[in-house]
């Protein structure tokens, strides 16, 4: 039998990985698909308004679920797929400003709290919600002083709602709301058209208790703002409590800078929290692992197989080949059917639809498709492809299947189907039921749950399908070897070689590969930070795929020359055990990064969590089933076999 080739792709994958280094560490980019907007002086602008979000909570609120100013007509914005998914809810509001005109003390509105708003506001200030606006696609920052004392500029996403605190030596602590909005914008200019683009979107937010001596409707005149509003500001305003029966005007600030960012290098500022120094570090941590497994599995290749071989191979009888010990003498069972083998399939199958799906978002990422400029661009990518590669579920699980001389490939399809993405959907079904108990924006409409549905069942069940046909139609896998009719037995095995000690063992490596870098994508998911570094991530991606198949290889080694046979799932389970330790590191995540306290709050993290290292267990567990797939098939193939 013709053996197994090695593919020559080591020096395309290093050029890969090295360029890929280069994108990843430069910070200005254009972004793809996001034109910009010229504007002219005096053209009218008018902020959006988005969802209230927390980190306490993670539950989104429309924007006017408080009792804030609204216009005649609130006009919602078109949203992707992956907007609704986020819980972003995009309207017009009364904030409108002309180009490159300041103007000061702007009333919005005037507001008389009710019992139902003084509770939602005081709610939402305990909760520390913030208030996301958007102008020209750029969302809001708020200018935060770094705990370190350094001079370097932050921002925060979104300002607070309001505040607790004394006020004039009152024992009580009262509730505050930010009412008046002093809004930057920073923009680029073209000295050839006089035209400028938004470059910036900054606000001060501010609580003043406005007073005014005659209330006019078209033309309020206020006593507390004037033009020195901005001394009144900065410590003798009065602020504007929270109560019931108080009275609450809304106002606003506007003023335009000019700015020497250009428009592709504006996303910088929102991309400052990233530090490429601890990203560096992720990526050497995790080179480091690599090249000591790489060196126990080139020890393996170059030195004990490769004499192992040729020894066998020089042995002349039977009778000397039956003295010889390790994992030769398994070669008649090593190709045995395992238990289980329909499941095993099916989650092959879902490991190499998840595989397609990250690798291809990822390559979209690193182009520059999927940009926070994009909202909600990712998630609807993700979606999208899983439901794609629907193909390629079938067709590995199918493939598969029939070399384990499987009859019921409808049922096996079904499964590959329907499996995974059942789970999946039981869970997210249960968390959107609790988000909708809480009146969040963040529960799916039932349009999208019935879009959802419509791609599962109309494209992914149908795709899986014509996979798995094209996969039966292909010749069987033959084996290198011929599997005994009797099952050989299993020797004793040592303590360290027990299935739950390797598989265990297994999982750490590639965990530890990628949890300086999950520390990051953690914190962008839950405490409500951009995510861009897609160089460094594919990069970790790349690494944690070897670190899976290498650390799968080894153990896989060391279990056959102990005489157990037994590696099909063993080889699933020792990379997907990394799965564990990343929901465990979510459970340190969760007491020692987030301030959760709301027992919905606390269900719908872990049960994101929960899909998110299943989803990690399939992927992971499909690399090692793999790459032991492939060194089982290379090794034994290399051996004459009578």
């Amino acid at each position: 039998m013709e053996k197994p080739k090695l593919s020559g792709t080591t020096k395309t994958m290093a050029t890969l990985i090295f360029t890929l280094l280069l994108i990843s560490s430069a910070h200005s980019f254009y972004l793809p698909g996001v034109a910009p907007r010229d504007f002219q002086r005096r053209d009218p602008l008018t902020v959006k308004v988005n969802k209230l979000s927390s980190t306490k909570t993670q539950l989104p609120y429309d924007y006017y679920f408080l009792k804030y100013c609204k216009p005649k007509k609130i006009v919602n914005s078109a949203e992707n797929l992956g907007e609704v998914l986020r819980g972003d809810r995009i309207e017009n509001s009364v904030y409108q400003f002309e180009m490159r005109e300041d103007s000061s003390c702007k009333v919005a509105c005037r507001i008389k709290l009710d019992a139902a708003a003084t509770k939602n506001f005081r709610e939402k200030i305990d909760d520390e919600y913030r208030v996301n606006l958007i102008l020209d696609n750029l969302p809001v920052a708020v200018h935060r002083q770094r705990r370190d004392g350094s001079q370097s500029t932050t921002y925060e996403h979104g300002f607070r709602v309001g505040f607790k605190g004394n006020y004039q030596g009152s024992k009580e602590e009262k509730y505050f709301i930010n009412n008046h909005l002093s809004f930057r914008v920073m923009y680029h200019k073209d000295p050839e058209t006089n035209s400028a683009r938004i470059v910036g979107f900054e606000v001060n937010p501010n609580s003043i208790n406005h007073e005014y001596k005659q209330w006019d409707e078209k033309n309020p005149q206020l006593t507390t703002c004037n033009k020195d509003t901005k001394n009144l500001v900065q410590g003798t305003a009065v602020p504007q409590e929270v109560d019931k029966g108080k009275e609450v005007v809304f106002t606003y600030d506007v003023t335009f800078k000019e700015s020497d960012i250009k428009w592709a290098s504006r996303w910088d500022t929102y991309l400052l929290m990233n530090d490429d120094q601890i990203h560096w570090f992720s990526i050497i941590n995790s080179l480091m692992i690599v090249l000591f497994l790489s060196g126990m599995v080139a020890m393996i290749m170059m030195r004990t197989l490769y004499r192992d071989i040729a020894n066998y191979n020089q042995l002349e009888t039977q009778d000397e080949a039956q003295e010889e010990t390790g994992w030769k003498l398994v070669h008649g069972d090593v190709f045995r059917a395992p238990v289980n083998t329909g499941l095993l399939c099916v989650y092959i199958g879902t490991g190499v639809q998840i595989f397609g799906m990250t690798l291809v978002t990822m390559i979209f990422a690193l182009l520059g498709f999927l940009s926070p400029s994009n909202r909600g661009g990712l998630m609807t990518a993700m979606v999208l492809l899983w439901v794609f590669m629907g193909l390629f579920a079938g067709y590995s699980s199918a493939r598969l299947y029939k070399m384990f001389k499987g009859t019921e490939w409808k049922k096996n399809t079904l499964k590959t189907a329907f499996m995974f993405p059942g789970i999946l959907f039981a869970i997210f079904f249960v968390l959107n039921a609790l988000i909708w108990g809480e009146q969040s924006s963040g529960a799916v409409p039932f349009g999208t749950m019935f879009a959802l549905v419509f791609l599962w069942f109309g494209i992914s069940v149908p795709l899986v399908f014509v996979g798995s046909y094209l996969g039966f139609k292909k010749p069987t896998i033959e084996d290198p070897v011929k599997t005994n009719k009797i099952p050989r037995q299993i020797p004793e095995q040592a303590w360290y070689m027990k299935p739950v000690f390797s598989i265990l063992i297994g999982g750490i490596l590639p965990f530890g590969a990628v949890f300086i870098e999950l520390f990051f994508i953690l914190t962008s998911i839950w405490l409500n930070q951009f995510y861009y570094i897609f160089g460094f991530l594919f990069i970790v991606f790349v690494i944690l795929l070897i670190t899976c198949a290498e650390i799968t290889i080894v153990l896989c080694y060391f279990q056959l020359c102990s005489e157990d046979y037994h590696w099909w799932w063993r080889s699933y389970l020792t990379a997907g055990s990394s799965a564990l330790y990343l929901f465990l590191y979510s459970i340190f995540y969760f007491f020692t990064k987030l301030e959760i306290t709301k027992f919905v709050s606390g269900i719908l993290y872990f049960g994101y969590m929960i899909i998110i290292s299943y989803a990690f267990f399939v992927l992971t567990g499909t690399i090692g089933f793999y790459a032991c797939f492939w060194f089982v098939r290379k090794i034994y193939s290399s051996v004459k076999i009578d």
